[in-house]
Formats: structure tokens, sequence, C-alpha cells
């Protein structure tokens, strides 16, 4: 997931503002790299307020991914791909959408939680845990409109609704590392257009009766 980014000149509370250099910080540098030193840098609090605020920096990378499902769900929520009637339009202006916020640096369009979760898989089952709610999560916010158009169209398959949905996680997560071993988001966007066109082939949308 992606886009939240940069906070605001309006700054908030020393806990938010240490969340916020979080996710700005770990997407560009990564978390092992990502010193609390930095985090208090950028959030201009001190090391006895960042302590007082999470404890640890396990706890802080926990918050910063529950900030992340909070944060980026409103953003999603409000996004202009809910509105379509038909649900398998919704469900390709959803992968549509993907693509146009795909913008920008590379630490901008990325994913917090996909970071987190590739780096501490193994040595943080908590920080795991956490960034696996809010990407499956996510993932589970498709899942409706996957099914409606399941039953508009009468598909019939060895599929779900529940896995689709997460294989668009897949491909996005997926393209988000392509483009950072390339150092080219366009390698990002292709991923995206290929899982349009697997969409269409899944629900049998061809070019000649999308006309």
């Amino acid at each position: 997931m992606s886009r939240p980014t940069k906070h605001s000149p309006e700054r908030g509370s020393a806990r938010t503002r240490l969340l916020e250099a979080a996710r700005d910080i770990v997407r560009t540098k990564g978390f092992a790299a990502t010193a609390v030193d930095d985090l208090c840098r950028s959030a201009d609090v001190t090391k006895g307020a960042f302590f007082h605020q999470f404890g640890s920096k396990e706890a802080l990378g926990v918050a910063a991914a529950e900030f992340w499902a909070e944060t980026t769900s409103v953003f999603f929520a409000d996004a202009p791909y809910h509105a379509p009637a038909d649900p398998l339009e919704r469900v390709l202006a959803y992968v549509a959408f993907r693509k146009a916020i795909i913008a920008g640096d590379l630490a901008e369009f990325t994913c917090l939680v996909g970071t987190m979760a590739q780096e501490i898989y193994a040595s943080s089952p908590d920080i795991r845990d956490a960034c696996g709610r809010s990407i499956f999560g996510h993932a589970a916010t498709l899942e409706a409109d996957i099914e409606a158009a399941r039953r508009d169209r009468g598909i019939i398959g060895d599929w779900t609704a529940e896995s689709l949905a997460r294989h668009t996680q897949t491909i996005i997560q997926g393209g988000f590392v392509l483009a950072k071993a390339g150092n080219d988001p366009e390698l990002a966007r292709e991923s995206l257009d290929h899982l349009d066109r697997y969409i269409r082939h899944l629900f049998h949308i061809t070019e000649e009766n999308a006309a």
C-alpha cells in the first residue's frame, strides 16, 4: 500500500511527528538503518520523548505499521475508484488508481509495511504481524467488489475473491521491489498493466466486448 507522505507544515503531537518520521525515513533507509536519532531529529523531539512515547524502536515499528494502516485506509476510502456502478469496473479502477499514484521518488510511493515486512519478517514477529494486518486488511477491502463481479458475470473457477484480492497486493508489492531493484518506477507501473490484463482475462473481458 501507499500513498500518504510528507507531513504538513502544521505539525501534530510528538507521537504523530515520530510516526510520520518513521513513515518517511524507513521507506528511504529501511527499518534497521533508521536510527532513533534520525527519527528524533526529523520529528524535532528529544530521545526522552521518543522512549516516553514508544519504549523501544520495535514498539515504534509496530505503531508505525498501525499508523500506516489507519492513514492509508482513509486515503483509499476517499479515492475515486469507488465511483463506478459496476463492481468489476471498480476493481479495474482500483488497479488504474494504484498505477496513477506511482509518482515521485521511490520512497514516496512505495509501501511502508511492505518494506518493513520484507526486512524484519524473521527478526521481529510483532512488527511482521502488524504489517500483515495492514496488507491483508487492505486486500480485504477489495473482496466484496470482486465477489459481486463474479456473481454478475457468472464466473466459476478454482479461485476466490479473497485469493484474487491477495494477488493484487502480491503484484503491487512485487512491483515496488522491482522498481527499487531497477531504480525505475516504470517497472511498478508495468506490473499494474499486467494485473489489469490478468483481471480482464479472468472475467473474460476482451477489447472487443469491452468496447
